[in-house]
């Protein structure tokens, strides 16, 4: 296991937590103290505690669990929603997870079991992203839902409650958030649209698109 809370690696991955978190609230995406924000440094996750907004955390409020759930770190309670971050933690290779009850991707979850494919971005997300089940928040059925909706992707949406992304790092998962949450206001803006149905991608399309996507950005030597 990592330090305690004086550790600089630990300090300095929290202020990426709460930054997140923050950024989360301020373009719109929670509401309150809905949603949630983690990240894994060796065998801890740190991950915002419940109930509490994200401006009144400071450095002296770390929270950390191991992969077992075990508290190893600070005194305020986990999110309610910790059971869906480790169980991603646990299933893939993931550093960092994004939960937010953004409108657009929240009202996309009570219409369709899969986000229509109105962009290429879908690929960047390793395809269509699936719509899990509704099951109850914080809830182990909610997780396992969770992780069959994202065999196979980055992101999904969670019926009747929100989306969860995955990245290798804070900022990857949270541009995942934003570009799922953007998808879904284009299909919703689209869809509204009266007398016509949005134009879908095919799966060709969206697989060209994706090789291209692997490709897109600086190169480093």
């Amino acid at each position: 296991m990592r330090g305690g809370t004086e550790d600089p690696d630990v300090r300095a991955r929290w202020a990426e937590v709460l930054a997140t978190a923050r950024r989360t609230a301020a373009e719109g995406l929670v509401v309150g103290t809905s949603g949630n924000v983690s990240a894994r440094l060796g065998d801890v996750v740190l991950v915002t505690p419940s109930g509490v907004p994200y401006d009144r955390l400071g450095p002296g409020d770390i929270t950390g669990v191991g992969l077992d759930g075990r508290q190893v770190l600070g005194t305020l309670a986990p999110t309610s929603e910790l059971p869906l971050h480790l169980a991603v933690y646990r299933a893939t290779d993931a550093a960092a997870v994004v939960h937010t009850h953004a409108v657009h991707a929240t009202a996309v979850s009570t219409l369709v079991e899969e986000v229509p494919l109105v962009h290429y971005m879908a690929g960047a997300l390793g395809g269509p992203v699936r719509v899990a089940p509704y099951a109850l928040y914080g809830s182990e059925e909610l997780a396992a839902g969770a992780l069959r909706a994202l065999d196979g992707r980055t992101g999904c949406l969670l019926a009747n409650h929100g989306m969860l992304t995955y990245g290798a790092g804070l900022d990857q998962a949270y541009d995942r958030t934003a570009q799922l949450e953007w998808m879904c206001r284009v299909w919703l803006t689209a869809a509204a649209v009266p007398g016509r149905t949005p134009a879908l991608l095919t799966p060709a399309r969206l697989a060209a698109a994706t090789e291209k996507l692997r490709g897109y950005g600086q190169r480093r030597d």
